[in-house]
């Protein structure tokens, strides 16, 4: 088995490292460019799909931000009841109301 001298190990590793660093950052930012809106919508698939358009429930697509945005403030603050809409709703804070609500009214 051949002799490795230090520095030659420490180069070895310091060039695995800086080749595993290169091949994750693609992936990196593609996660970075997912919209945050888009990620939060995949609590909604079961009833509205992820991209507000789901079997049987009111279609949330394309709706305005603002005007979706207001109904889950409603839901939120119980001014809606006491449903399945004001329990999720309760979990979320203003910026990840508003940014479901953008992306959904992007949405087709």
């Amino acid at each position: 088995m051949p002799h490795m001298s230090a520095s030659a190990g420490r180069w070895t590793a310091a060039s695995l490292l800086a080749g595993l660093l290169t091949a994750l950052a693609p992936a990196s930012q593609a996660a970075s460019t997912i919209p945050a809106g888009r990620l939060l919508a995949s609590n909604c698939f079961q009833c509205h799909g992820t991209n507000g358009n789901g079997p049987g429930f009111e279609r949330l697509a394309g709706r305005s931000a603002s005007e979706l945005y207001q109904e889950l403030k409603e839901f939120q603050s119980g001014q809606e009841g006491n449903g399945i809409m004001a329990k999720h709703a309760w979990g979320y804070t203003d910026a990840q109301l508003q940014a479901l609500a953008s992306w959904l009214s992007t949405q087709n």
